[in-house]
């Protein structure tokens, strides 16, 4: 078999358009992901991958465990970050040297991982119960840690679902007729920064909102006492008694779309007539607010409606708001409508992570792969909210892993030192600087003597 790095045959390959250019194969001393070490630098710098390793149980037995637990986490969610979506690729990657001392112990002077050993890792000691519960918990385990150095002002939770299109026999993918596709349709939480809150997959014929108890609730209780402003926003999928009535006892401000029904539209019939006069060039807006008690609710809330009348339409786009925020109506609706930017994290989920190829056959080692996914995910958005500075606060995820994570570096050894000699095309030296000094502002002060 030859080898993974290309080193086997050490003979050089020659370009006939310019017979003076050789190319050379040294997978184990020039990397192509040399921008994953700030990564890892924020990993240490608040004890994320060490955290997660401390709650996992580890299953294996024997004396033959040569990487420690938190080295095979970091390989699993490193490689994701990095574009390598499973574990085909580990073989190559146990070589790449950013890999070999991202992963760090005995793999820096030897090797990460292998296919097989990852493949153990993910879809047997992780898809114990005990400790894809533990995955679970994780993602909100990390905020909380990045939470302790930047204690936020108020959290704003946005839960929506999603779409894993499935070509296999996967266990639980069936055919969703909203989607269109054969699918898984997990669930997401996030916060206002970006930060995938929990998740859970669940089959691809439940209704967006199933289980949403059991996603939202653990999120509410690491909240509870701790952030006073807590406030919720969903889509007509979450329009619920039992949520609102879940959220009041919280004592949590929401906006959830209500679907319209006779009586929404009699009660704002005043403002679908079309306007007298010529139509307008510019889009009209106008706003309702007023008391509505349905069938299955135990009393009457707010509701707050929109319509707006749009040059070229005949008819208005009308959408109704139930809340229990005080707010001005227009405000109501602009707070309503920033939970646009949930949709775009799970599409930069779906891209840059690409947290939809959920292709095993077991359930419950497709659910593994979503929480590693999610915490992949959430690595890449701690980099960009808390390390870039201004002029790539910008960057998307996929960005940054373009810019950053894929540059070039030769690796030199020394007697004390290793040295990655970086291209320096997309980031600068500067920008690394900075990177690395926003991170080191990170680190917990040390204990007094």
């Amino acid at each position: 078999m030859a080898d993974p790095t290309g080193e086997a045959d050490k003979g050089a390959l020659r370009l006939d358009f310019d017979r003076r250019l050789l190319l050379q194969f040294r997978g184990t001393a020039i990397t192509s992901d040399a921008g994953l070490l700030p990564y890892r630098e924020l990993d240490d710098a608040v004890g994320l991958t060490e955290t997660g390793a401390d709650t996992l149980a580890d299953g294996r037995t024997g004396k033959n465990g040569r990487h420690r637990l938190a080295g095979l986490l970091r390989q699993s969610l490193f490689g994701r970050l990095a574009g390598y979506e499973d574990v085909n690729d580990a073989d190559r990657l146990s070589r790449d040297p950013a890999m070999r001392w991202v992963v760090g112990g005995r793999a820096i002077t030897g090797s990460a991982a292998s296919a097989s050993q990852m493949g153990r890792f993910e879809t047997k000691w992780l898809s114990r119960p005990e400790n894809l519960a533990a995955l679970a918990d994780l993602p909100g385990q990390w905020i909380d840690m990045v939470h302790s150095r930047r204690p936020p002002k108020i959290i704003v939770l946005d839960m929506d679902s999603s779409e894993s299109p499935t070509y296999g026999e996967q266990e639980g993918s069936t055919y969703n007729g909203h989607f269109g596709c054969t699918c898984y349709h997990p669930l997401f939480v996030f916060n206002q920064l970006g930060d995938v809150e929990r998740c859970a997959l669940r089959p691809g014929n439940v209704h967006s909102a199933d289980g949403w108890r059991a996603v939202l609730e653990p999120v509410i209780a690491r909240y509870r006492g701790i952030v006073k402003r807590l406030y919720f926003r969903g889509d007509a999928a979450f329009a619920n008694p039992e949520i609102y009535e879940f959220l009041e006892a919280e004592g949590i401000g929401y906006t959830i779309r209500l679907p319209a029904n006779p009586v929404l539209q009699r009660r704002i019939g005043y403002l679908l007539k079309r306007p007298v006069g010529r139509p307008p060039h510019e889009v009209r807006r106008y706003y309702a607010s007023f008391g509505y008690q349905a069938q299955s609710w135990n009393k009457s809330r707010r509701v707050v409606a929109k319509v707006e009348w749009h040059p070229s339409e005949l008819y208005p786009r009308v959408g109704f708001i139930v809340t229990n925020l005080a707010r001005s109506a227009e405000r109501v609706v602009a707070f309503y409508n920033q939970r646009g930017t949930a949709e775009q994290w799970i599409k930069e989920g779906k891209r840059a992570i690409k947290w939809t190829r959920l292709s095993c056959h077991s359930f419950a080692a497709n659910a593994v792969r979503l929480q590693l996914h999610a915490l992949a995910y959430n690595l890449g958005n701690f980099m960009r909210t808390l390390a870039m500075p201004k002029t790539a606060q910008p960057w998307s995820l996929t960005s940054l892993r373009e810019k950053l994570i894929k540059i070039g570096a030769k690796v030199v050894s020394h007697g004390r030192y290793v040295t990655f000699q970086l291209a320096e095309v997309a980031v600068s030296r500067q920008m690394f600087a900075d990177i690395l000094s926003l991170i080191a502002r990170l680190r917990a002060p040390p204990a007094p003597a």
